[in-house]
């Protein structure tokens, strides 16, 4: 399965678990629409928090959220991502004007994932509704991150802000351990 999400924003090199959580957020909409399309609507079930240890829920209790994740050790799911990052700066400008780039992406991939630790989220950070249990996150760990590349471009737009970014970033999702239940869900 390959899917794109989209983020225009601040892309901190130094971030916070707030600026963390804010693109956390950004993404969960975007995951949610994806497990209401075609094929992650056969697979509803896997989103049924589960106590059952071998079961093939996607869900992971934590801090007080219920986190589903596409690609976690349950489903026998990883990720290839292929992320284009445009920034106001001209080529080569990133290391000097706005923070370097693998601590931006750490960012990313910190806000990919369901936060191992209470300190990763804000302080007193809660679901805000219906609409957040559960909260889609792509990864379960940033481990079962196969694969990256990064190509980066001058944003063309007008931008005050050196943090400022538009972001794609190309999904694809492997199965590297078939089970009954997952047959179809890469497909």
């Amino acid at each position: 399965m390959r899917f794109t999400l989209h983020y225009r924003g601040r892309l901190k090199s130094a971030a916070s678990p707030v600026d963390k959580q804010a693109l956390r957020r950004h993404f969960h909409v975007q995951l949610c629409r994806l497990w209401n399309e075609t094929p992650l609507t056969a697979f509803q079930e896997f989103l049924k928090p589960n106590a059952d240890p071998g079961s093939l829920s996607a869900i992971t209790e934590a801090n007080g959220f219920q986190f589903a994740h596409l690609i976690c050790e349950r489903l026998g799911t990883v990720a290839e991502l292929e992320v284009l990052l445009l920034w106001p700066q001209p080529p080569g400008a990133i290391v000097s004007a706005g923070g370097d780039i693998d601590n931006r992406l750490k960012t990313l991939f910190d806000a990919l994932r369901a936060p191992r630790e209470a300190t990763a989220l804000p302080t007193g950070e809660a679901p805000r509704g219906d609409d957040e249990v559960p909260f889609f996150v792509l990864l379960e760990d940033d481990r079962l991150i196969t694969r990256v590349t990064v190509e980066t471009a001058q944003l063309l737009e007008p931008s005050t802000d050196p943090a400022e970014v538009e972001l794609w970033l190309r999904v694809r999702v492997r199965q590297v351990r078939t089970m009954m239940g997952t047959l179809g869900l890469t497909s």
